[in-house]
């Protein structure tokens, strides 16, 4: 901090689902701190979790260059799908959802039997044919139960007559890839806890098509295991993304290396975060919610860690807040403001659009200056 108080804050918020992006959160954030206090140094570092917005908080911190290819959709449909390609030609982000993801279909359109990752596949082959063998893989938000198979297909596997699987066509670019899956879930491949039971009713399977989903499943990984000579369907995370992680999980003897991180550390380490951190005072993070589910890799609790290890304090906005998110960013010393001003549904929240996040921006911002002030007068 400056001799005349001024600070250097770090913005690192994920995205509101449903209403904002990550970049536009800490756009918003930014915009109602400098009301208050316009000479404050301001970082913006939006994140992400490797589900949707990972390439647009990823673009946001420069050094990548946006590239578009046509691919299939989760029902067969061509669509032009983004990828990043870094400055120095090196390496690439993709997101499962900018192909097969849910977003890419309205509700009327959801096939939870039919649709596949084979546009993700795609994807993966046009960074190839880019001479990238360095990736980062983010498998959230997809429309699909196909247990990867899809992108198996895309990149030369083949589903034989008798159901067995050759792997006699794949890519042999895949002896070269460095892949890095962002993957936030523990969840095997099978059963109770697994890709169909937790995953398959937000794509629209009704409880007759989660059954039949987990058999579907069942028989994939018997096939593709006995070809690969692996056995993945346990791993943990293996049922990320319908199962789309088991099937990358079975290829890992076939590329120069895979593995499965949370998706927070791989964009906080694509960012720059640390070096980023270390140059601040103050860190606001947030998310849509902080519930529960905040203490299990979402992305305001990644910050938070970085932030008590590095001796930073932090502020946490959510767009709604429980009190378990609370007591899960408390125990590391984060104080918690949700962003609504009177009660609302989650719809309204939603429709509001950017300008309750400058409001809280600019309220955070004079509370800070008050402590600063409470601060100076007990010296």
């Amino acid at each position: 901090m400056s001799a005349a108080g001024d600070l250097r804050l770090l913005i690192a918020p994920d995205s509101f689902k449903g209403s904002l992006t990550s970049v536009e959160v800490a756009r918003a954030l930014a915009d109602g701190w400098r009301r208050a206090r316009p000479d404050d140094e301001i970082d913006l570092a939006p994140l992400a979790d490797g589900g949707e917005g990972t390439l647009a908080a990823l673009e946001a911190a420069g050094g990548w260059e946006r590239r578009e290819v046509t691919v299939a959709d989760p029902i067969g449909r061509p669509v032009r799908a983004s990828w990043l390609r870094s400055a120095d030609g090196t390496r690439a982000a993709v997101e499962l959802a900018a192909a097969s993801g849910l977003s890419r279909l309205a509700a009327s359109e959801r096939a939870p039997l039919a649709a596949t990752t084979r546009g993700t596949g795609e994807l993966l082959r046009a960074v190839f044919d880019a001479g990238i063998r360095d990736v980062l893989l983010g498998i959230g938000g997809s429309a699909t139960s196909d247990g990867g198979r899809g992108i198996l297909e895309a990149l030369g596997a083949a589903v034989r007559p008798d159901g067995s699987v050759s792997l006699d066509g794949l890519d042999p670019r895949l002896g070269e890839l460095r892949l890095q899956i962002a993957c936030d879930v523990t969840n095997p491949l099978l059963g109770e806890q697994g890709a169909a039971a937790t995953y398959g009713p937000q794509k629209g399977a009704s409880t007759a098509q989660v059954r039949e989903l987990d058999e579907r499943l069942r028989a994939w990984a018997e096939v593709l295991e006995a070809a690969t000579g692996r056995s993945e369907r346990s791993a943990p995370g293996a049922g990320a993304a319908g199962g789309t992680a088991f099937g990358l999980l079975c290829l890992r003897d076939r590329c120069r290396s895979l593995e499965l991180r949370p998706g927070v550390e791989l964009v906080m380490e694509a960012v720059g975060f640390d070096g980023r951190l270390a140059a601040a005072d103050l860190v606001l993070t947030g998310e849509g919610r902080v519930d529960a589910q905040t203490a299990f890799g979402k992305t305001a609790q990644g910050v938070a860690r970085r932030a008590s290890a590095a001796g930073r304090p932090c502020i946490a906005v959510g767009g709604g807040v429980e009190p378990e998110g609370v007591e899960a960013l408390g125990r590391l010393g984060v104080i918690v403001v949700p962003v609504v001003e009177r009660p609302m549904s989650v719809e309204e929240a939603m429709a509001a659009g950017a300008a309750p996040l400058e409001r809280a921006g600019e309220r955070l911002a004079r509370l800070v200056s008050l402590g600063l002030v409470l601060a100076v007068g007990r010296r």
